[in-house]
């Protein structure tokens, strides 16, 4: 299989490098890194290298945020029967988490439980038949976490059945024509309201959860350092739920990856434990590939109260046992995930190569897989992607976009061929009759106005640096602007012209590349690239010259520290 093409792009954002970096203590090609990634003046990349928690913003700022705080402390107070409500994802559990821990403290003995949807039986979020149960069993309140905000109907009937109902919430607001619509709530609280006047829109629904904690532990004098005890749960939901890491973000994470090191909380504990990691160095990738998806398994495969459980439960063997079976699930996740993408990767190279919009048509996949996989064909093939799976009524399905393509507008257009559907530009769900599949296929690509030149995926390059500028002072200084991720992605720097000296495969797998690499000042390192080893010798043969996009690492062995480029992209000259 050919090489997939690609455009290598050079950030051209312009700055007074040199002067920044004098007064802020870094280097040019750090203050070069941070401005690409959107900061533009000293103020914010100040605050970027070397802010703390205490600059993380007011809750109080938040609107309805008094409000949600004063209801439950009285209900809290009062001794009433409280339910939250969560989601079957990882910020749904953390959130939940969160709130239950939050509202134990406060109320002592309190009469507080939770309940969190089936993926499959009950879908996302508050539903008809979960409040009346709540009402069946005498609860008072409902605070919902992480869902709730589009749930106008449901909250409607809750408020008719006499409960009170907080609303606690990091998604969009529905809208009409006359603008936003509320649900009927006594409180609600998510940044994107209409008058928000937190400075910071862009958190998930466990970052609502905790700071509606520290509210009410505020109001009710438990000492601060209680509520940040809570703080990983915070950082684990915002990577996992994969917010941008920027500003206030990006501290929750840094200083809640470094407090997961100490953590008093036996399930996480355990569960890195199983996974073979570190807890003094996790990194936000740990969380977002490894942990998060242990976390997420039980809400794809079985139940996500699995994963809460565990999060709650003291006795460590108890606990051992439920962090085994979320690897055990994961592990399964992982194989499913693997099956379907390569039945979806077959698919379409079979029937639907030419095609713009991809929608691929997988029957016995589970459906709680659809949107990883879509993932997966959209990074494949670098083409808008539809996974539809076989439902109990009918397909459903969910798509991953790339930035030419607007999902949800191109499903707007087929609205009368979908049973339901929702979404945003970069991902979308939907439900739809299986006799209505083909049909779907042809028009989405009937209406896509792509080109071929949409299909070629645009590789953004940092700064051009030649190997020999590298040392380790820069390595560490770029360690320094970690945790990387959504909206904060690593550094990436390039360099032309580079000889093979030799090349080994490593690995089990034969998917580690070692390279011996010479500049053309006759400058050696090595050049360490993750890939299929077989293929890249294959397309080696008789090219010894390449150019790369690669990050730089320090290398230890035996004692001795050596410099090497992780390659992240290459071409052959």
């Amino acid at each position: 299989m050919q090489k997939k093409k690609e455009i290598w792009m050079l950030q051209t954002k312009r700055a007074d490098f040199n002067g920044l970096a004098m007064r802020l203590g870094v280097s040019p090609v750090a203050v070069r890194i941070m401005r690409n990634r959107g900061l533009l003046d000293e103020r914010e990349m100040r605050k970027y290298l070397y802010g703390t928690l205490d600059d993380l913003y007011d809750p109080r700022q938040m609107k309805g945020m008094e409000t949600a705080a004063g209801i439950i402390e009285k209900k809290l107070i009062e001794g009433k029967k409280i339910r939250i409500i969560g989601d079957y994802d990882i910020d749904g559990v953390c959130s939940t988490y969160i709130l239950l821990k939050g509202f134990h403290r406060a109320a002592g003995n309190g009469q507080i439980d939770y309940e969190i949807p089936d993926r499959i039986r009950d879908g996302y979020g508050i539903n008809e038949s979960i409040i009346r149960q709540a009402a069946e069993d005498g609860i008072d309140t409902l605070v919902t976490c992480d869902n709730g905000i589009a749930a106008l109907k449901e909250i409607s009937i809750a408020k008719q059945l006499g409960m009170t109902v907080v609303v606690t919430d990091h998604h969009e607001v529905p809208v009409d024509v006359y603008g936003q619509i509320l649900p009927p709530a006594d409180a609600v609280v998510d940044p994107k309201q209409d008058g928000e006047t937190y400075p910071y829109h862009e958190i998930c629904g466990a970052v609502v959860a905790w700071k509606l904690i520290n509210v009410i532990y505020e109001d009710l004098e438990i000492p601060e350092h209680e509520w940040m005890e809570l703080l990983e749960f915070a950082a684990i939901a915002t990577v996992g739920d994969v917010m941008k890491l920027q500003d206030e973000n990006r501290l929750i994470v840094k200083y809640g990856l470094k407090k997961i090191g100490s953590t008093k909380n036996t399930g996480l504990r355990m569960l890195v434990e199983k996974n073979n990691l570190d807890i003094n160095n996790l990194s936000a990738y740990h969380i977002g590939f490894v942990i998060g998806p242990c976390l997420n398994a039980g809400g794809r495969l079985k139940s996500a109260k699995v994963a809460l459980r565990m999060l709650l439960e003291q006795d460590p063997d108890r606990v051992s046992g439920l962090a085994d079976e979320l690897k055990e699930l994961n592990d399964v996740r992982k194989d499913m995930t693997a099956k379907g993408e390569t039945e979806a990767i077959e698919q379409v190279e079979r029937f639907y190569m030419s095609d713009k919009v991809l929608v691929v048509f997988l029957p016995e996949c589970h459906e709680s897989l659809a949107g990883i996989i879509a993932g997966r064909l959209r990074e494949h093939f670098h083409k808008p992607s539809f996974v539809l799976t076989r439902g109990e009524q009918s397909a459903k399905g969910s798509g991953r976009s790339i930035e030419a393509y607007h999902m949800y507008q191109g499903l707007c257009e087929v609205a009368d061929l979908l049973v339901k559907f929702g979404g945003h530009p970069m991902a979308a769900g939907l439900s739809i009759e299986e006799s209505d599949i083909d049909e779907f296929r042809r028009r989405l690509n009937e209406n896509a106005k792509l080109t071929e030149d949409d299909f070629v995926p645009q590789i953004w390059i940092d700064v051009p640096m030649p190997f020999e500028y590298v040392n380790e002072k820069i390595v560490d200084e770029l360690k320094g602007l970690e945790p990387f991720g959504q909206g904060n992605e690593k550094p990436l720097f390039a360099q032309k012209s580079l000889t093979i000296r030799n090349v080994r495969v490593l690995g089990k797998n034969r998917n580690v590349v070692k390279m011996n690499l010479v500049t053309n000042t006759g400058h050696p390192f090595d050049g360490l690239l993750f890939a299929d080893g077989d293929r890249f010798l294959e397309e080696q043969t008789g090219q010894n010259t390449i150019d790369m996009i690669y990050y730089p690492d320090v290398n230890e062995y035996n004692g001795t520290r050596t410099l090497q480029a992780i390659i992240k992209n290459y071409k052959f000259r």
